[in-house]
């Protein structure tokens, strides 16, 4: 088999789909030797992501989310006569009016239908071709059950035609002594010395609203002194955070770090008293499993794919409610016995998920869609 894959998004070092689609597509060439691979990457992007024999990096000057990204993507196929059986659109939309191939995508989630008051029009519009995406796909990849039901339930999409497969944290996310932590921190951000740990996009989804008044509330009903530290990029609609903090009164107590790579983002988890994640809905929710593979206890929010990915290892909360996360954060700043606890069963359920065991499903979903046994 040739099997191509639209890594293009990877450009986007940042992005979670395009961390899901490195660590997939290494994970897969990893175990099979068997198959020929075409990496499909932005000219803009230099690396070359995976670096074994059967693997051939072609260079594309389409830009990801473009207005013409599609439309491009199926004229600079053919002119480089690819010739491959399938193509994986790990970012859920492939090209338009290309023949001659099978189709499989992966949907991480479908915040744009259930949420379209929390994005731009620009992007609305780029993410509502999902649903010729999935009526065309020859198999779908769904991240977590609950973004199975989604797509079964918002978008008819038939049950048969998807399969589940997780993903997973970061091998990079590990446990490490806290004096080693903070000795890598120190010097490149102004931290407390106890804080609770945000990461994720600043925008309306992550829901930051209710993490700020539930802050709020530690510092008046609990008298907590911790800081509040945030970590990630600026997205759409944020500005009304930033208005949040001043209406609290909470400038001084919050810290605000912008989007952080990955090898400082290990630290960051590692010094964090805990994590807290309310996000309205998550596809997956791949911040919580990196904090819990850090050893790091974490009180998220209740719904979609979340319970499903932590399990029993976190304090789940209506992400509504401002008082109950006050009250779960609480719990984990003062309750050693609890953080304790919360500690060692997050480390376990991060061993439960592997990108070995991503590409294994992953390839068998390419096996079932090719013919091949």
């Amino acid at each position: 088999m040739r099997i191509a894959i639209d890594a293009r998004i990877a450009h986007y070092t940042g992005a979670g789909i395009g961390q899901y689609t490195v660590h997939l597509a290494q994970a897969l060439v990893r175990q099979d030797r068997e198959n020929k691979y075409v990496i499909l990457q932005s000219r803009k992007d230099h690396r070359l992501l995976v670096n074994e024999p059967n693997v051939r990096r072609v260079s594309l000057w389409t830009p990801s989310h473009n207005r013409l990204e599609q439309e491009m993507l199926a004229v600079e196929l053919p002119m480089r006569r690819l010739n491959f059986d399938l193509l994986h659109s790990p970012d859920f939309i492939p090209p338009l009016r290309l023949n001659g191939f099978k189709s499989v995508i992966t949907v991480h989630d479908l915040a744009f239908v259930r949420w379209p008051h929390f994005m731009t029009a620009d992007s609305a519009r780029y993410y509502g071709q999902v649903d010729q995406a999935v009526k065309r796909a020859d198999a779908i990849i769904a991240v977590s059950e609950s973004t199975k039901n989604d797509l079964e339930r918002l978008l008819g999409a038939p049950p048969e035609k998807i399969t589940v497969v997780y993903e997973a944290a970061d091998p990079v996310y590990r446990p490490m002594p806290k004096d080693e932590a903070w000795a890598s921190l120190k010097s490149k951000y102004p931290l407390p010395d106890e804080f609770i740990l945000f990461v994720g996009t600043i925008e309306p989804r992550k829901n930051i609203g209710t993490l700020l008044r539930a802050y709020r509330r530690l510092r008046d009903d609990y008298k907590v002194t911790a800081g509040l530290v945030l970590a990630g990029a600026v997205g759409w609609l944020s500005d009304q955070v930033f208005e949040d903090v001043e209406q609290l009164g909470l400038k001084e107590h919050v810290t605000f770090l912008g989007r952080v790579e990955n090898g400082n983002l290990v630290y960051l988890y590692n010094v964090a008293r805990c994590l807290a994640h309310p996000a309205f809905y998550e596809g997956f929710g791949l911040t919580p499993l990196e904090a819990m593979a850090c050893g790091t206890p974490v009180a998220a929010s209740n719904v979609s794919s979340v319970p499903e990915v932590v399990g029993d290892a976190a304090l789940l909360v209506d992400p509504n409610s401002d008082e109950a996360l006050a009250v779960a954060l609480q719990r984990l700043l003062t309750d050693d016995a609890l953080w304790v606890s919360l500690r060692e069963k997050g480390l376990a359920r991060a061993r439960t998920f592997s990108w070995e065991r991503a590409a294994e499903e992953t390839l068998a979903v390419y096996r079932s869609v090719l013919g091949v046994a």
